[in-house]
């Protein structure tokens, strides 16, 4: 009796388990890697922006007594530093950034009353050994985008020496170390509150300036959201991005991801970027989706050899319907009638599409009469490139065949018009698909980065391009125009 419900028990918990994964595993349709090597060239950019954080820190006044000494220290300002700074990987977290042995010259105002004795100047102060260790946490937030999610600090100074200026400066000398101990200690408690700050607040909300559901055009979308954490190992940073396009018209209605796993297993670039055939058949679906893949060739459109070519070849069919219509205009009617499909081999990437083709004829003041429907099958070359951070394709048009939808004798007919309707496609459509992709489509890297010398590499089920990273900005100009992102 309790044996039925026994099998769909274990069974429901299994569709469970299996939707889980599934959703757990989600497939990427674009990889980034950054290795150690784009990892040393954002070490200078870290190390000067840290510089310029410390460089900011506000001290408070010190004021005490010390034996017969009244002081006030005020007006103190890091006057110079001198960083010996690291930055590498930590597998599993993140990033650490690591500052050793390294020194801070600082400048204080004093104001000291000894006795019925009153002097002011300037003291002089450097910090020495200073060691800042920061080790700082990657995640993928609620939204899918890469975050700091937290930051550990650890600062010590090994010791300060101050030198005194003004007519009593080396009576004070023996004050030196009392002040110094305590610029000491308010300096430390300075440092990792200021770098905190700096990576939770100024670079989190640089990171937010990269597009991660974005607009690409009036027509379709893309989605670069994080699949999963990023994956830090001793060498690099790769992170997973969804890279689905979608259609704005309809936002939900997308392709499934059964595409070949981008695989990236080189190092010697600063940067890689990895594109599955997903990521373009995506792109393909949401066009097709949004009803652009259509095109009537009418008037000025049509080729005059062309049309007189059609009016040859469907004379019969035109005297049958009405002779009168002899003299009246031709047209093609052509509309892609499946989401053209995508191969990426070793060889070169190509974009398979097929469309139906009617042919009009077009009486003045009345509706246009097809003369026929054939299928039209296209294979286009297609070359992938990168310039700065903008994707962009060049379609070359490698392969046309046109066929009978009504019978085999008509397809024989149609063999004269394979030549000037592929030269038609050459000279007309295809200019108009470069000219529409040519502004390409920006992959997902903060403003002021951009990609360098890249190599293209064509793999079974993906594309593969390795480049190095040139920054046209500073990290700190990068924060500061985080509300003015490129389109």
């Amino acid at each position: 009796m309790f044996l039925p419900r026994m099998t769909i028990l274990p069974s429901s918990l299994l569709f469970l388990l299996v939707s889980s994964i599934m959703a757990a595993n989600e497939p990427a349709g674009c990889k980034i890697r950054i290795t150690d090597k784009g990892l040393n060239m954002l070490k200078f950019e870290t190390q000067r922006f840290v510089e310029e954080e410390l460089s900011n820190i506000s001290m408070p006044e010190m004021k005490g007594t010390e034996g017969r000494f009244q002081y006030t220290i005020t007006n103190v300002k890091i006057t110079k530093l001198n960083l010996t700074a690291e930055l590498q990987f930590i597998p599993d977290v993140g990033l650490l950034f690591d500052v050793q042995n390294s020194s801070i010259s600082l400048s204080f105002h004093r104001q000291i009353l000894y006795w019925f004795f009153y002097d002011t100047g300037n003291i002089n102060a450097a910090a020495e050994g200073v060691n800042i260790n920061t080790a700082v946490s990657l995640i993928r937030d609620d939204e899918g985008r890469l975050k700091i999610n937290n930051i550990t600090c650890d600062a010590k100074i090994s010791k300060m020496r101050a030198k005194f200026s003004g007519t009593l400066g080396k009576v004070y000398d023996f004050l030196a170390t009392f002040l110094t101990t305590g610029m000491r200690f308010l300096l430390n408690k300075q440092i990792c509150p200021a770098l905190n700050n700096a990576a939770l607040v100024h670079v989190n909300s640089m990171l937010e300036t990269i597009p991660v559901r974005t607009e690409v055009d009036q027509y379709i979308g893309i989605d670069y959201s994080l699949v999963d954490d990023p994956i830090v190992t001793s060498r690099s940073l790769d992170m997973n991005f969804r890279g689905m396009f979608f259609d704005l018209s309809d936002p939900n209605s997308t392709l499934v991801n059964y595409a070949v796993d981008p695989v990236i297993r080189e190092y010697d670039r600063m940067v890689y970027l990895a594109l599955s055939e997903y990521f373009f058949d995506s792109g393909l679906y949401s066009y097709y989706r949004a009803g652009i893949f259509q095109m009537h060739v009418v008037n000025e459109k049509m080729p005059k050899d062309l049309e007189m070519l059609l009016k040859t070849t469907y004379f019969g069919s035109i005297l049958i319907l009405n002779p009168a219509l002899v003299d009246a205009p031709m047209s093609l009617q052509i509309a892609v009638n499946a989401p053209p499909k995508t191969s990426i081999k070793t060889s070169g990437a190509t974009v398979v599409m097929t469309a139906i083709v009617k042919v009009m004829v077009l009486p003045p003041g009345l509706p246009p009469v097809q003369l026929s429907s054939m299928t039209m099958e296209t294979k286009f070359h297609a070359k992938v490139s990168i310039k700065g951070k903008r994707l962009s394709i060049r379609a070359d048009l490698r392969r046309f065949k046109i066929f009978s939808n009504q019978s085999a004798l008509e397809s024989l007919a149609l063999i004269p018009l394979q030549a000037p309707l592929k030269t038609m496609l050459q000279m007309s459509v295809v200019p108009l698909i470069n000219n529409w992709t040519k502004r390409g489509v920006r992959i997902p890297l903060a403003d002021g980065v951009d990609f360098i010398e890249e190599v293209v590499e064509y793999h079974n089920g993906f594309i593969l391009i390795g480049a190095n990273l040139h920054f046209s900005k500073g990290l700190r100009e990068m924060i500061t125009g985080s509300n003015q992102t490129e389109p």
